[in-house]
């Protein structure tokens, strides 16, 4: 009897995995490049090699200790790209803190849940960023910190005891804005008398198992989740990717994604840091040209983005000006990423081995990554294979049955890097992982022979009209083909008669002009009469999370209203 093969793929790896905590890798790593930069950060016009960045990470863990933070206490940050943010993030893993990652967009409401859901008992902040005045909202949540002693407390907030304010400008330098307030200095001062022998034990008595991360869910889709994630997780994640890129001590990654993503805190920042590489910090938020600019000065051989980043710096007006030919590599991820985009990034950008990520907060972030030996056609439209020591299937949604090989379904993850869980919430936790040890991505996805898998969507986003389901993903590619389309979303929303109608937001290149005929005429022939939108609305800017994923369920509540007021 002949089998019909399914949709399972699991990797072993050459190299065992790390059994290392973040700081005792990190220590290994600073040793056999004392004087390798490693981190550069250009609009702090600040350089650091490895040894003195050991130094600087050393001395913030003393102040963290001193200052009264203990293993397993719950630290966060709210702040922009900069070097303190990398500092607190290795300090806070040399002894045993949780690092809670706040989204720098984060308004009043937003902040006050992060805080609460994870019962936060340390916050490091900037004064402000864009319009955010971050000590305004903070004095407005807890009046105390304008004429409370430190440490503080706060009815709101009972954990709260610290709120740690430093300018990127002049850390050392940041003064007080009110009573309540600890500054960056003054934590570095209670590390004067913590002793050598008592951050080396602080180290020893890790585990790579222990929680080292918070991280919230991008919110996509809808309320964020705090994936609580270790050690072991992160760390191998970092690794394993640094390697499937060829990355090592003589690469310089240009980081223009946000630190507080698990993009920007681990396949970038701990990425580089796991072997010896440097990190360049081209500015605090994106910035296309700052980014390109960088890229220049600094000779980077990577740069990672989001597609919605790359369609910024290659249609910046200045492109030209800047050399780009030290590029090799990086990582393209974090949304849908258009086979037409990617050869653009690897012919103008000169980035040959770019290669296509994918994966999710709750998974450390990397599942798959496609591999500069792959053929155009799998570099450009797969997500590669599963990274080493992990496992994947794709399930029929009803019955949870692995689907056949070329098949539709949901795609779902086994292996180290899986959270710990969501934070405070062990329903959410069951909700995501199952009985049997596999996370539920609620992506939608096709596997072939070899492993390499296809996205064509979210569960949630695909569209069902008529009795027929629609993947949003392959109207996108079509639509995004097109020269003078710059950017695309496909959704649906709810019609009487087929139950739901396609919808196509279209952002069009500078100066270029279309219409709802043009589109329409260019879908037909390529795409099934019943995939071609109905309704198709063009605009200037996508509403978006702050590291540029698209928020589909935002634009569908507002053509929702359009259709309706329409209607009246």
């Amino acid at each position: 009897m002949e089998m019909t093969p399914k949709s399972y793929f699991h990797r072993g790896g050459d190299e065992a995995l790390l059994g290392k905590t973040i700081p005792e890798h990190f220590i290994d790593i600073a040793e056999q490049y004392p004087q390798q930069e490693a981190v550069v950060s250009i609009a702090q016009n600040r350089r650091l090699t490895y040894r003195e960045l050991s130094v600087e990470i050393y001395r913030l863990a003393k102040g963290l200790l001193g200052s009264g933070f203990q293993k397993g206490d719950r630290v966060g940050i709210w702040s922009t790209d900069n070097l303190e943010w990398l500092l607190l993030q290795m300090a806070t893993a040399s002894v045993g803190i949780v690092l809670v990652n706040i989204n720098p967009a984060y308004r009043q409401r937003e902040l006050a849940y992060a805080l609460q859901c994870s019962e936060v008992q340390g916050l490091f902040v900037i004064p402000s960023f864009r319009d955010s005045d971050y000590l305004l909202m903070l004095t407005e949540l807890m009046p105390e910190l304008k004429k409370g002693g430190v440490p503080f407390k706060s009815e709101v907030f009972p954990l709260l005891r610290s709120v740690v304010v430093f300018d990127p400008a002049g850390p050392d330098k940041t003064v007080r804005p009110a009573a309540g307030f600890t500054v960056w200095s003054d934590i570095l001062r209670k590390g004067e008398t913590v002793r050598d022998q008592d951050i080396d034990s602080a180290i020893t008595s890790l585990d790579c198992d222990d929680a080292i991360n918070i991280q919230y869910t991008s919110g996509t889709t809808g309320f964020p989740k705090a994936v609580v994630l270790s050690h072991h997780n992160i760390l191998n994640n970092a690794f394993f990717s640094a390697k499937a890129m060829h990355f090592s001590e003589q690469d310089r990654l240009c980081v223009p994604v946000p630190f507080y993503h698990c993009f920007g805190m681990v396949l970038a920042n701990l990425l580089c840091l796991s072997v010896g590489a440097c990190i360049v910090i081209p500015s605090e938020h994106f910035d296309a040209e700052a980014v390109l600019r960088s890229i220049d000065r600094e000779k980077c051989t990577g740069i990672h983005g989001v597609p919605t980043m790359f369609i910024a710096e290659l249609d910046q007006a200045n492109f030209e000006r800047y050399d780009m030919s030290s590029l090799r590599t990086g990582i393209m991820a974090g949304a849908p990423c258009p086979p037409s985009l990617m050869v653009r990034v690897m012919k103008d950008m000169h980035c040959s081995e770019i290669l296509i990520g994918y994966g999710e907060t709750e998974a450390s972030p990397l599942t798959h990554l496609t591999s500069r030996d792959d053929s155009l056609e799998r570099r450009t439209e797969t997500v590669g294979k599963n990274l080493a020591h992990q496992e994947v299937k794709l399930i029929e949604l009803e019955t949870g049955a692995t689907v056949p090989l070329g098949a539709i379904g949901e795609i779902c993850f086994r292996g180290y890097h899986l959270m710990k869980g969501y934070y405070g919430n062990p329903q959410g936790t069951q909700e995501a992982i199952d009985e049997y040890g596999w996370l539920h991505s609620g992506d939608l996805g096709t596997m072939d022979a070899e492993g390499y898998v296809k996205i064509t969507g979210r569960i949630k986003e695909m569209i069902i009209r008529g009795g027929e389901n629609i993947y949003p993903r392959e109207i996108e590619d079509v639509l995004f083909a097109h020269p003078k389309i710059q950017q695309v979303a496909v959704f649906g929303i709810p019609d009487e008669y087929y139950g739901e109608e396609v919808v196509a937001w279209v952002q069009l290149h500078p100066g270029e002009e279309m219409t709802e005929k043009d589109i329409r005429e260019y879908c037909h022939g390529q795409i099934t009469h019943f995939k071609i939108p109905k309704y198709i609305r063009f605009i200037d800017t996508f509403p978006m999370t702050v590291t540029g994923k698209l928020q589909k369920f935002r634009m569908r509540k507002l053509e929702v209203e359009k259709r309706q007021s329409e209607q009246k």
